[in-house]
């Protein structure tokens, strides 16, 4: 039995995609849950402690942190941010000082206006 449980959206199929999503990340069925066919009395599931509690102990970790990742670092943004910040001011710096100064013509002065 290959049933697979997708990741993305947790549709249960048994090919190399998932047929809703179309996502490559799954995890088999088998890993919690044993086939009835497979069951007999000698190797039904015991209710005491599992024999390797260490290794599904970071299993589930392993599980826990590919479904819950850690929130992004923010730090990098606001590096980026800020260099953008500092390339568009010396951007418009450059701007500023490439644009002709507009030149002044010296005012005429009438016979009118010096009275």
């Amino acid at each position: 039995m290959n049933a697979r449980l997708c990741l993305d959206c947790e549709e249960v199929h048994d090919e190399q995609h998932c047929p809703v999503c179309s996502s490559e990340s799954f995890a088999f069925l088998t890993r919690w849950v044993t086939p009835s066919d497979a069951l007999t009395a000698d190797s039904a599931p015991k209710t005491g402690r599992p024999a390797d509690p260490v290794g599904r102990r970071e299993q589930v970790d392993a599980y826990r942190q590919i479904l819950n990742p850690p929130p992004p670092n923010h730090r990098g943004k606001m590096v980026a941010g800020g260099a953008l910040g500092l390339a568009l001011l010396g951007l418009a710096r450059m701007i500023w000082r490439a644009a002709p100064e507009p030149k002044l013509e010296p005012k005429r002065v009438t016979h009118e206006d010096a009275k």
